[in-house]
């Protein structure tokens, strides 16, 4: 199947072999080699397309992304061809990550911008939980573990995503070896940070549900991606909307009255502050998160269970005291006797008579010692 990009045409379905539309005329091939095969998705500046890489002998499937605003008027307009030469300079710039799609190709045709980008085949995470259900805790530390590296290199980049939600953050299916992978897609509401922009008030941009309140004023942070990273995570967890999980009148979040799973106290700590809708009570960064994030229960990602570290002690365990029988005692002391008596006779023949009375003496104090302790620990047994 081939499909016409014409917005304006009748019947854009052909057969794969055309290269022009049986009914509008049209050239169904981007840049001589990029065929459209039916329509994944649209949005208010554009409209997406399932394609085939025709110029490679295995026929990569890849995705066309087509400039095509739907609002009206000269600013509007302006802005959105403006979002829309950005998210192609981004991807270009962040593309190289194994978990951001890459750019292919970015360039106009008939009167028409385009961008080509590596196509992620799986599903995002609002299909997966419509499919699978909600997400347990094992499955929240994971995820949020790995989203948070990706994260980490936009901020690094000096890029606030600004649009974090389930729709935008698939799961791969395909290839095999990167099956369970999770990609960051939809970089059109993207912004590089400056010194400049950082006290300037931009667009409000992003998804209700999910942005944070200062985004909405138009002073978009990087802590603004975290708390919509918090935001997707509740929803995950409580397949509700973000709109129920939170009190507008008490500023409060209730997704604990919403969840069908325990949550442990150590992480919904951390999904609280990633929350805070005061920035200045948020994580900063995602290193921050990472932090306190690596500092509980470690998992196995393939099983998603809990592997509980060995505590270290907090002080040092006393060492096991072992009884021994009446007998072992006697031989012992019998021993520490013959030691000592020994010792001090060594040199008998070269001491004096006064020496003499003096080495009787302390022998009959180390009789005395030993029988106290026979008396001690003979009759423990």
């Amino acid at each position: 199947m081939s499909y016409c990009l014409n917005p304006s045409c009748p019947n854009p379905q052909n057969t794969n072999s055309e290269k022009f539309c049986l009914s509008c005329g049209s050239k169904l091939l981007l840049k001589q080699r990029y065929r459209a095969i039916r329509p994944i998705g649209q949005g208010g500046f554009s409209r997406t397309f399932l394609a085939r890489d025709e110029d490679k002998p295995s026929l990569p499937e890849c995705v066309i992304k087509q400039f095509y605003p739907q609002a009206q008027g000269t600013s509007t307009l302006a802005k959105a061809i403006e979002l829309f030469n950005q998210e192609a300079m981004r991807l270009d710039e962040l593309g190289k990550h194994r978990q951001i799609p890459e750019l292919l190709a970015y360039f106009t045709q008939d009167d028409r911008q385009y961008l080509l980008q590596e196509f992620i085949d799986g599903l995002n995470l609002a299909q997966e939980l419509k499919q699978n259900g909600v997400y347990n805790q094992a499955q929240i530390q994971q995820f949020l573990n790995e989203l948070l590296r990706i994260l980490q290199f936009c901020h690094q980049k000096q890029v606030i995503h600004r649009d974090i939600k389930p729709e935008n953050i698939i799961r791969r299916y395909n290839p095999p070896k990167l099956r369970g992978q999770i990609v960051l897609v939809d970089f059109g509401a993207s912004k590089v940070v400056t010194q400049a922009s950082m006290h300037q008030t931009g667009t409000s941009i992003g998804s209700p549900e999910y942005v944070a309140p200062e985004q909405i004023r138009g002073k978009a942070l990087f802590a603004s991606d975290i708390y919509s990273l918090g935001v997707t995570c509740i929803h995950l967890l409580t397949a509700r909307s973000p709109f129920d999980l939170y009190d507008v009148n008490n500023d409060v979040w209730l997704w604990r009255d919403y969840l069908q799973a325990n949550v442990d106290r150590d992480l919904s700590r951390i999904l609280d502050k990633m929350l805070a809708t005061t920035p200045a009570r948020r994580y900063q960064t995602a290193d921050e998160v990472l932090k306190d994030l690596n500092s509980l229960p470690t998992l196995i990602a393939q099983t998603g269970n809990f592997v509980k570290p060995v505590p270290t002690p907090s002080k040092p365990v006393p060492p096991t005291i072992v009884s021994s029988s009446p007998s072992q005692i006697e031989k012992e002391l019998e021993e520490m006797k013959t030691i000592f008596t020994n010792k001090k006779s060594q040199n008998k023949n070269s001491t004096s008579s006064a020496q003499n009375t003096q080495q009787s003496a302390k022998n009959s104090k180390i009789d005395d010692e030993l029988e106290e302790l026979r008396k001690k620990y003979g009759n423990n047994s």
